[in-house]
């Protein structure tokens, strides 16, 4: 992927796909009630059935995309709130110290979300309790967007979706204020999304048995492991301890 502003994309996605496989339980529930089988008489070919159910896969294809969609969107209009934010502050200040001091921030949230996934260091639980109070606000709306029985509907859902308290998204709005811009934040926030796409798909297609292999230990620990590297790597080049090299597409950075 390419750059944004001095902002890797690469690693923003690498965090996504390797941080998902939190997403495998944390958002296993809400996967499940989104893909639920419709009722054998909503298909008008045969299919497989399964008790009162049936299941195809253009079908359940079709419930992922849509809901899916609705959840990136969420991201990036959060990531576009971070960058503008920060990129008004910044203009404000207009101080060099600024940017790094950031840089460090979002690599040590990096640091953080590595150790959270590793189950060494819960300090991101802190965060997703403070996210609490807004999900409160929205999660009674789930409940008046069901039946989830239209694209229409599960896009709302999974924009609602998007706001759950989640440790993760909050390391990497980190990254995004980084990009001192409304549509380069929106940019970074929608790399993380689609690295968490491939996992959050596959659940959504293949259900409990791929959520079950995604919290093994040794999954969650070499994924922690990666991200804690990401994390690390970029405090070193902050540091000044890392030349420019091929590893620089690695590292989060200042916006230029």
């Amino acid at each position: 992927m390419n750059t944004l502003h001095g902002i890797g994309l690469l690693p923003v996605f690498l965090v996504g796909l390797l941080g998902s496989v939190h997403c495998a339980g944390m958002c296993g529930g809400i996967v499940a009630a989104l893909s639920v089988p419709l009722p054998a008489r909503a298909f008008p070919v045969p299919v497989r059935t399964v008790g009162a159910y049936s299941w195809e896969w253009p079908a359940a294809a079709s419930h992922v995309a849509a809901y899916n969609a609705g959840r990136l969107s969420s991201y990036a209009m959060a990531g576009a709130l971070a960058g503008g934010l920060a990129g008004g502050v910044g203009r404000l200040a207009g101080l060099p110290l600024l940017q790094a001091g950031a840089g460090w921030a979002a690599n040590l949230m990096l640091v953080a979300l590595g150790l959270y996934l590793l189950d060494a260091w819960r300090g991101l639980a802190w965060l997703e309790r403070g996210g609490r109070v807004l999900w409160r606000r929205i999660s009674p709306l789930l409940a008046k967007i069901g039946p989830f029985d239209s694209p229409g509907r599960l896009f709302a859902a999974g924009a609602l979706w998007g706001w759950l308290p989640c440790g993760m998204v909050y390391s990497v709005l980190a990254t995004a204020m980084l990009s001192g811009s409304a549509s380069g934040g929106a940019a970074v926030m929608l790399a993380f999304g689609l690295g968490t796409l491939p996992m959050l798909a596959a659940i959504g297609m293949a259900g409990v048995r791929l959520r079950t292999v995604l919290q093994l230990h040794a999954v969650r620990r070499a994924c922690g492991l990666l991200v804690l590297g990401f994390g690390l790597l970029g405090l070193w080049r902050a540091a000044g301890g890392m030349p420019a090299s091929v590893f620089d597409i690695l590292c989060i950075g200042a916006a230029q």
